[in-house]
């Protein structure tokens, strides 16, 4: 979704893919961002949060008449129904990252 968003053009991509990793982390309440995550992607959790909050708001105000076809094929249980994951609430969402 990021790459149709100019305003994400200025991050960097190793920066997007860990933000995004934090966020589906968080969205599927399977733990935090571990030392071996923050070793590796060289983020710390603080690093990420700006654009952990933004990339829940993408999905949370995403258009729903673009990207049919994508959002058809991640509703499949091939790619684990990703698509129909809903977006987390903006407080619950501050309350994990708090914890991470």
């Amino acid at each position: 979704m990021t790459l149709q968003e100019y305003d994400y053009a200025h991050e960097s991509p190793s920066k997007l893919a860990a933000s995004c990793l934090l966020l589906a982390l968080t969205m599927k309440n399977l733990g935090g961002w571990t030392p071996t995550l923050e070793y590796y992607s060289g983020y710390s959790a603080q690093d990420l949060h700006p654009l952990v909050k933004r990339l829940n708001f993408l999905l949370t105000y995403q258009p729903h008449d673009k990207l049919n076809t994508v959002r058809s094929k991640y509703s499949h249980r091939v790619f684990f129904e990703v698509a129909k994951l809903a977006p987390m609430d903006m407080l619950k969402l501050e309350e994990s990252l708090t914890r991470c």
